[in-house]
C-alpha cells in the first residue's frame, strides 16, 4: 500500500520528531503501524511548517493545497504526502478529519487565544482529537463509543502538551491557558508574556489543566477494549506515557516554565510493559459504564465524520471562513 522508501522516510521523521509516539507505535501490528507512521509524519510535517516557519499563514494555505492534491489522488512528490495519500485511499479516510487538523493549525497561525476551557477543547479537538479519530479509522474501528473515547485521549494528550509547554509557548509569544482562568488569578496575559514566571496563579492554572486531562485519560482508557486486541497495548502505552508527563509537572510543583517535563527511554519501555499486562487484565474485566459516555461537545463532529464510510470531498463552511482570513492576511489585506 505504501512504498517502502516512503514509509522508511516517515519512520525517520517520527523517530526524531515524536519520541513518545515512536515508542508506543512499536507495539502496533504492522497493518496499523505503517499507516499510523504515515499519518503522524504528515501531521508532523504540517505542524512543524506552521509552528517553526516565518510565514505561518502561507504554511497553512500550502497545507490546504497539499490536502487538495491528496484527495484528488495526485499527492505532492514528497514521502509524507505520497504515504498519506495511500492511507486516504486504502481506509476511506473522511476528509473532515485531516481538515479539522488544518483548521486547528489555521487557528494557531492567526494567534487565536481561548476564553474558556470549552474553547480550548475545541482547539484540542482539531489538532489532537482528529488524530485519535483517524487512528480508529486505521484500525478499521468506526464504533461511536470507541471514537468518542479516542477523541478523549487526543484531548487529554493535547492538554498535557499545553501544560508542559506553558513556558516555551510564552517565550515564543503564544498563550493557550484559558483567559478566564488567568483573569480569576489576577494575571494580565500581556504582562505574563513579557516576563513568563512560574507564579502561584500560573501553577494553579497548569494544575487545573492537568486535572482535566487526568479525567479524560481515565475515561479514554475504557475505549481501548473496543479496539482490535493486537492494537490495545500501544494505545494504553501512549496514554501512560503522556499522563506521566503531567505527573512530572505535578512533581515539580506545576512549574513548566523553569523546566520542561519529559519521560526517559527506560520509562517508556516500562509503560509499554505495563500496557501489555493491562491488556491481559482487561480481557477478564467487565466493560465500564464510562465507555458509553456521550462525546464531548467539542469532538462530536469528529465522531460523526468518522462513522461515515466514505471520504467526503468538500470543505466545511467553518474551514472556508478561517482560510479566507488567512488568505487576506497573507496578501496584506487584513
Amino acid at each position: 500500500m505504501i512504498a517502502a522508501a516512503d514509509i522508511e522516510a516517515c519512520r525517520a521523521m517520527i523517530r526524531t520528531g515524536s519520541l513518545s509516539f515512536h515508542a508506543a507505535s512499536r507495539a502496533l501490528p504492522a497493518r496499523v503501524r505503517d499507516p499510523a507512521l504515515a499519518l503522524y509524519a504528515f501531521c508532523r510535517v504540517a505542524d512543524d511548517e506552521v509552528d517553526e516557519g516565518h510565514d505561518k499563514a502561507g504554511a497553512v494555505l500550502r497545507l490546504r493545497d497539499r490536502l487538495d492534491l491528496i484527495y484528488a489522488g495526485k499527492p505532492r512528490n514528497a514521502p509524507s504526502d505520497r504515504a498519506f495519500s495511500a492511507v486516504v485511499d486504502a481506509f476511506d479516510m473522511p476528509r473532515a478529519l485531516p481538515e479539522a487538523l488544518l483548521e486547528g493549525l489555521a487557528w494557531d497561525s492567526l494567534g487565536r487565544r481561548y476564553d474558556d476551557l470549552s474553547q480550548l477543547q475545541a482547539y484540542a479537538a482539531r489538532v489532537a482529537g482528529s488524530v485519535g479519530a483517524m487512528m480508529c479509522v486505521l484500525m478499521r474501528v468506526r464504533d461511536e463509543d470507541a471514537l468518542a473515547r479516542a477523541c478523549d485521549l487526543g484531548l487529554a494528550m493535547q492538554l498535557t502538551n499545553i501544560a508542559r509547554d506553558v513556558g516555551e509557548d510564552a517565550r515564543a509569544g503564544r498563550l493557550f491557558l484559558p483567559l478566564e482562568w488567568l483573569h480569576a488569578e489576577g494575571i494580565d496575559p500581556a504582562a505574563f508574556l513579557r516576563d513568563p514566571q512560574p507564579s502561584e496563579g500560573i501553577r494553579r492554572c497548569t494544575r487545573r489543566l492537568l486535572r482535566r486531562a487526568d479525567g479524560l485519560y481515565w475515561r479514554a482508557a475504557t475505549g481501548v477494549a473496543r479496539l482490535p486486541l493486537d492494537c490495545r497495548a500501544a494505545i494504553y502505552a501512549a496514554g501512560h506515557i503522556y499522563s506521566a508527563i503531567g505527573a512530572q509537572i505535578g512533581h515539580r510543583g506545576f512549574d513548566s516554565i523553569s523546566h520542561r517535563a519529559r519521560t526517559s527511554r527506560p520509562q517508556k519501555l516500562g509503560f509499554l510493559a505495563l500496557a501489555m499486562a493491562q491488556v491481559g487484565v482487561s480481557l477478564v474485566m467487565p466493560a465500564s459504564a464510562r465507555l458509553h459516555a456521550r462525546a464531548e461537545p467539542e469532538v462530536a463532529f469528529l465522531v460523526e465524520a468518522a462513522t461515515r464510510r466514505t471520504a467526503a470531498r468538500g470543505r466545511s463552511e467553518a474551514l472556508f471562513d478561517v482560510l479566507a482570513q488567512l488568505e487576506a492576511r497573507s496578501r496584506g489585506l487584513a
